[in-house]
């Protein structure tokens, strides 16, 4: 295990590397730059820019450069520096930014997660061990809306309804009087206060395909023939459902639960901008827009590198949780 460990974490150097080019090259690819959107816009207010000025920008920003060239003096500063360079449109270190919104992701996504589990994991087991029961079916019900109905469309719903009704706003994470303030207890419980809002509306479809996926894996071990002879035997239900088919049917999970580590970094940028958070989706949205490489690209590399390194957690947690798979020259 250990040998595997190291020679996957060596493979993620050129892996994220070679992402890195990619994502660098895709994000140069749209005709123009940041700097012709911005003197267009310039243009648009009545504002003349000579071209002295336009040349000072582009040096500045490093547009009169190739791109390769580009890329190569970024990527250098990261792995030398740790400096992901300036974003073009805010004026700013890409890293003050992305750290000012990272913060609130963070407790997003993990507050999230931690309730989509929290839901999930009994909802599925009830409903594969009381397969046809009323509530297998309210379950299945639950399943399938949760995964038709669009996640902005239901934070659209609540937004009008809490509106309508409840005359408040569930927009942001903070109350007016908290939006500028300076942290403190009030501010953090304030936070509370707010945040189980979005977390219910991004949970909604992971949720409910949990849901179905518990179920289906559980359903399938529940009938195969070491269950029946463990039965047989006189073990409890209950003991044999959590020692035997339960820890089988979780391997999907398991070998996904990685990948949630992305969504650590990028939340979801819809739902963000629906419920104008303050995350870092909706930051990533506009760089996109704007043509500024420095910041998306940064975006895209962490979040490639959250993929890389979630999937080998997952691979990990797989050999723990599972005998039969073994890593490396043993497996042989």
């Amino acid at each position: 295990m250990l040998k595997y460990v190291v020679r996957r974490t060596l493979m993620m150097i050129p892996t994220i590397l070679g992402i890195s080019l990619v994502a660098f090259l895709v994000i140069s690819l749209p005709p123009g730059s940041y700097l012709d959107a911005y003197v267009a816009n310039l243009a648009a207010t009545g504002e003349d820019v000579d071209r002295a000025t336009i040349e000072n920008l582009e040096q500045r920003f490093g547009l009169d450069k190739p791109v390769p060239v580009q890329y190569a003096t970024w990527i250098k500063g990261i792995v030398l520096r740790g400096d992901f360079g300036e974003s073009f449109d805010w004026g700013k270190p890409v890293t003050s930014l992305i750290w000012q919104r990272l913060s609130l992701t963070f407790a997003i996504s993990i507050f999230t997660l931690l309730l989509t589990w929290l839901i999930a994991f009994p909802i599925g087991i009830y409903s594969a061990v009381k397969q046809y029961t009323l509530g297998d079916y309210i379950a299945t019900l639950f399943g399938f809306v949760g995964l038709a109905v669009p996640s902005f469309l239901l934070a659209l719903i609540l937004m009008f309804l809490s509106f309508k009704f409840l005359n408040t706003d569930i927009g942001g994470l903070f109350s007016t009087e908290y939006q500028e303030a300076p942290w403190s207890w009030a501010k953090v419980v304030d936070l509370l206060k707010h945040l189980w809002i979005p977390a219910i509306i991004l949970g909604t479809g992971g949720t409910a395909g949990l849901i179905r996926t518990i179920r289906a894996n559980l359903l399938d071990e529940l009938h195969k023939p070491y269950v029946k002879t463990a039965r047989a035997k006189g073990l409890s239900e209950l003991r044999l459902l959590f020692k035997y088919p339960l820890r089988v049917a979780l391997n999907p999970f398991f070998s996904t639960v990685g990948w949630s580590l992305r969504y650590l970094v990028s939340g979801s940028t819809i739902i963000s901008v629906v419920l104008n958070l303050p995350t870092t989706g909706p930051l990533l949205l506009r760089a996109l827009m704007a043509q500024d490489m420095y910041l998306a690209g940064t975006f895209i590399l962490m979040l490639s590198v959250m993929t890389v390194f979630g999937t080998l957690i997952s691979d990990i947690i797989l050999g723990v949780v599972d005998p039969r798979i073994r890593f490396g020259e043993e497996a042989v």
